[in-house]
């Protein structure tokens, strides 16, 4: 049997995106059940609620659906309990100093498989106020006008 290379997007939590300052990043391993394997292996997972505890010198991610896989049995898990992550103990003591400060919260961004093994991008991230978000959907709205405009004048010249 081959093994895996590369990155396959399983999950992604745009939303985050939306809501939230990104202030830092950080790659983690989740301990898994092997049906949670073979239902992420069909491409079907949420991130949509989902957030990290840190307990203890452990992180925790908790509300993240990843739905029972479909041909399991009796040993199937739970859709949305929670689950380790395995990161290193510098980066839980960063993240645990960092998101002790006021507004601060951990949050996944995205689920992954990178060389066959299940990942999840987390970042430590700063609510955005009602104001901050309108201001970026204003930024994109005008950087995409800006884009469309480019293009429809790239075409008439080449016309």
């Amino acid at each position: 049997m081959a093994k895996e290379k590369g990155r396959k997007l399983i999950a992604q939590n745009k939303k985050a995106r939306h809501d939230y300052h990104i202030l830092d990043t950080y790659e983690a391993g989740l301990v898994l059940t092997g049906t949670e394997v073979k239902s992420l292996r069909q491409g079907r997972a949420s991130l949509a609620d989902g957030f990290v505890q840190l307990d203890g010198h452990e992180a925790w991610l908790h509300n993240v659906h990843v739905p029972e896989y479909s041909q399991g049995t009796w040993t199937n898990h739970s859709a949305r309990r929670k689950r380790k992550l395995l990161l290193h103990r510098v980066e839980i003591d960063k993240l645990e100093s960092k998101s002790q400060e006021t507004g601060h919260t951990i949050v996944p961004l995205a689920l992954y498989f990178k060389d066959g093994r299940a990942k999840i991008e987390i970042a430590l991230a700063r609510g955005k106020k009602e104001y901050d978000k309108r201001q970026t959907l204003r930024e994109k709205q005008d950087r995409r006008e800006a884009e469309r405009a480019m293009s429809a004048v790239r075409r008439r010249q080449r016309a």
